[in-house]
């Protein structure tokens, strides 16, 4: 990854909002954070498409998990001086904390991970975890507007619903309920998950940072990014990206498709290994790329903080937003 803002204009100098770490100098920033999963608790969180070792953890996600604690640690602060302002104490809300980028980059392993280490803060203990897939129209709404094929895409979300969810989290409501998703059915399915004002919400999807407005629709008047205290990119080469999708598609063909009641039954058995390849790459090329290039890529700047991924998703290098 190049940083789009490594110039300044006329003078030629190096100019960057971001600082730059090359995977052993962010792994020196861990300093004494203490290993608080074990290899088994790890092998709980980690997906069939990205093993994540526990080098990983130590180097990458601890240090993230430190620098996390540190901003919580902050927030927490301030309503202790806004309590102090306004002579009562000023009730606590949770922090969130996005996580974003391209289908198949690890958003949701990511996410797991750094759920379980957050969680084992004692400022913090109570961390929930919810995707925007529950956040898309259901099917239905989408093939009678005729955008199924744009599944994923901004136009997919019920951003209005997924505003004032976080609108309700971030005033403190005592309950917050968010709609279910099913990607065995591809769609959404009756029954609710409950946020209950944890420490900490993470957010993860595939367009959380976008600013963009879908044709046709008034400007809104809030993003979703404005309720986040915290973003990260996942970030990775196109060519990569496609690579763990097809990687994905595959193994899901061996294993979720061949459920009756899958959506994709049709791709494990009706198609040969050479034909369900063709169709995967089909399916990156005019959907998920086209979505990454228009929509997800461009978001990533956004992000406070940019994790960099090599070909077995190893992370890289780390930037890190300046304040």
């Amino acid at each position: 990854m190049s940083d789009p803002f490594d110039r300044a204009p006329g003078d030629g100098s190096v100019f960057s909002p971001h600082l730059e770490f090359s995977r052993a100098e962010w792994a020196r920033l861990r300093g004494s954070t203490p290993l608080t999963l074990s290899h088994d608790d790890l092998a709980a969180l980690h997906s069939a498409d990205e093993h994540v070792s526990m080098d990983e953890v130590m180097e990458v996600y601890l240090p993230l998990s430190r620098l996390l604690n540190l901003y919580v640690s902050a927030t927490q602060q301030l309503f202790r001086v806004t309590g102090t302002f306004l002579g009562s104490p000023a009730a606590k809300v949770p922090y969130v904390v996005a996580i974003a980028g391209s289908v198949a980059g690890g958003k949701s392993t990511t996410a797991r991970v750094l759920q379980a280490l957050l969680a084992r803060w004692p400022d913090h203990p109570k961390v929930d975890l919810v995707t925007t897939d529950g956040f898309l129209y259901p099917n239905a709404v989408l093939q009678e507007r005729g955008i199924m094929h744009r599944k994923g895409f901004p136009e997919s979300y019920d951003v209005r619903r997924l505003v004032r969810f976080l609108a309700e989290v971030k005033s403190g409501s005592e309950e917050v309920r968010a709609p279910v998703y099913s990607h065995l059915v591809y769609d959404i399915v009756p029954g609710e998950l409950v946020v209950r004002r944890p420490d900490i919400l993470i957010l993860e999807g595939l367009n959380v940072l976008q600013t963009g407005i879908t044709a046709g629709e008034r400007p809104p008047r809030v993003f979703v990014s404005d309720f986040f205290d915290f973003s990260i990119y996942i970030d990775a080469c196109e060519d990569d990206l496609e690579a763990w999708y097809l990687q994905r598609f595959q193994r899901l063909r061996e294993t979720a498709f061949r459920d009756p009641t899958s959506f994709f039954h049709q791709y494990a058995v009706g198609m040969s290994e050479q034909e369900a390849l063709e169709f995967g790459h089909q399916v990156w090329m005019t959907i998920n790329a086209v979505n990454l290039r228009e929509n997800i890529e461009p978001s990533r700047d956004r992000a406070r903080l940019i994790l960099d991924k090599g070909k077995d998703h190893r992370v890289e290098r780390v930037w890190l937003r300046k304040l």
